[in-house]
């Protein structure tokens, strides 16, 4: 009896770790396609805005682009930061290093 339900708990268990691993393997990761001045125009806002940090808040302000709270839409992952901020940028500014030219002129994005 002790043996079989070692092996139950066993199965079980090797089951849900095969399970854990087989979703953390479909979870995709955002990239984006970035030229190497938009990615350095990037990371130079990421910096001045949250010296990098995903987990900076500033009042309705959220993670390292410091969007708003709203645009993130309650998704505050790494990736979801990404890739809301690189569609704000493309949509208000049209590339990262054009970001960086306003961000000089009025001290924000």
């Amino acid at each position: 009896m002790v043996l079989m339900t070692a092996l139950t708990f066993y199965g079980t268990f090797d089951v849900a770790a095969t399970t854990e691993i087989a979703s953390a393997k479909t979870t995709k990761v955002y990239k984006s396609n970035l030229s190497k001045a938009n990615q350095k125009a990037k990371s130079w806002i990421a910096y001045h805005e949250s010296r990098g940090s995903y987990h900076a808040r500033n009042g309705r302000y959220v993670g390292k682009y410091q969007l708003s709270s709203s645009y993130l839409h309650g998704d505050y992952s790494k990736n979801n930061q990404e890739k809301a901020a690189d569609h704000y940028v493309k949509a208000r500014y049209g590339s990262w290093v054009n970001a960086k030219k306003h961000w000089k002129a009025y001290g924000w994005y």
